[in-house]
């Protein structure tokens, strides 16, 4: 790179886009230049906030579609403070010469980890038992949970998060089983892990638990003939993406008693609670906001390595976060068989 490209991009206007109060601090002591924003722009507002922008650092909430890159002719690196990139187009990034850079891995371990307190909570009656001791009863009656340990836990995807999962769950004692297209000989070491066919895996587990992105490909895997090869009163987990659930089916599935809990971090159209009240409303569903990233040590990582890109390209580097095309993609075609 020519000294004037490098002295261009030192030079360039840098926006961040859904900074929250407490992290406001360490993004004005990095780049005390910066534009910040602490909430989510969509639609014009998008574009006034960014038109001047040669960097942007984004997250997951804020769509940066054909139509806004289009309109952003200033904009050369854009870095979304997550693994997935779905909110992002990436062709027209690729045709106006935008670099996007995402965090490979922000802290996996913090949403294995909601994983099990979903699970816990549930499953052990927490938030019941807490009613019930204020109301006065300070009674067990009622409240009889379910033990992990000796349970099947099948796990659909094991990539970083989908390993942390197992190296939990080898710790409560149960069964693993998993289906993911490339297989890793360390779970199946260490954590006595069994990859088995998407169908075994449906009709093995007690509980099930989604770890794979958001594609063509993983759209409503968790349809009704998915449903229908499940255990009768299986448990669901999903911490990845709302997507890959068909919520109807869901729904009808629990009202049979074929699902006995469904334990959701994430929903379909997540920002229309009109679409998804009757789901969540369900006594058997437990619904938290998509926080199962929201932790101390992850939040950290999200900034420090966008950061870090944002440093390296202004520095006429390349950064090594830039998005790579996923080249395997979870061999789940079986679920979806009827």
């Amino acid at each position: 790179m020519d000294q004037g490209s490098a002295t261009m991009r030192s030079m360039a206007q840098i926006t961040f886009l859904e900074v929250d109060a407490e992290d406001q601090k360490s993004v004005r002591e990095r780049f005390p230049e910066a534009q910040v924003f602490d909430r989510v722009l969509q639609g014009k507002a998008l574009v006034d906030a960014c038109k001047d922008a040669g960097v942007v650092s984004c997250f997951i909430h804020t769509s940066f579609t054909k139509e806004i890159l289009m309109k952003l002719p200033q904009l050369r690196l854009l870095c979304t403070r997550s693994v997935g990139s779905d909110h992002i187009d990436a062709e027209t990034c690729k045709k106006q010469g935008i670099t996007v850079c995402n965090v490979p891995d922000y802290g996996s371990h913090v949403i294995a980890e909601h994983v099990f307190a979903l699970l816990l909570s549930t499953l052990r009656h927490v938030t019941e038992a807490d009613a019930k001791v204020e109301g006065g009863a300070f009674d067990y009656h009622g409240l009889r949970g379910i033990a992990l340990r000796g349970k099947t836990l099948g796990i659909v995807g094991t990539g970083k998060i989908g390993r942390r999962v197992a190296e939990i769950a080898h710790g409560f004692g149960m069964k693993i089983v998993a289906v993911d297209q490339c297989r890793t000989l360390e779970i199946i070491d260490r954590f006595g892990v069994q990859y088995v066919s998407p169908d075994a895996l449906l009709m093995q587990s007690d509980i099930i638990t989604l770890h794979v992105p958001d594609t063509k490909e993983t759209e409503h895997m968790i349809d009704a003939a998915a449903f229908k090869k499940m255990k009768a009163g299986a448990i669901l987990v999903n911490t990845a993406r709302g997507s890959l659930i068909d919520s109807r089916a869901l729904l009808g599935a629990l009202k049979t008693g074929k699902i006995a809990y469904a334990l959701l971090d994430v929903l379909e159209h997540e920002q229309n609670f009109t679409e998804n009240k009757e789901l969540i409303a369900h006594p058997k569903v437990v619904t938290t906001p998509h926080i199962a990233f929201y932790a101390d040590d992850s939040m950290k990582n999200m900034f420090s390595d966008s950061f870090l890109s944002i440093e390296q390209w202004m520095a006429g580097e390349t950064p090594e976060h830039v998005v790579k095309p996923l080249n395997v993609v979870c061999d789940l075609s079986g679920i979806r068989k009827p």
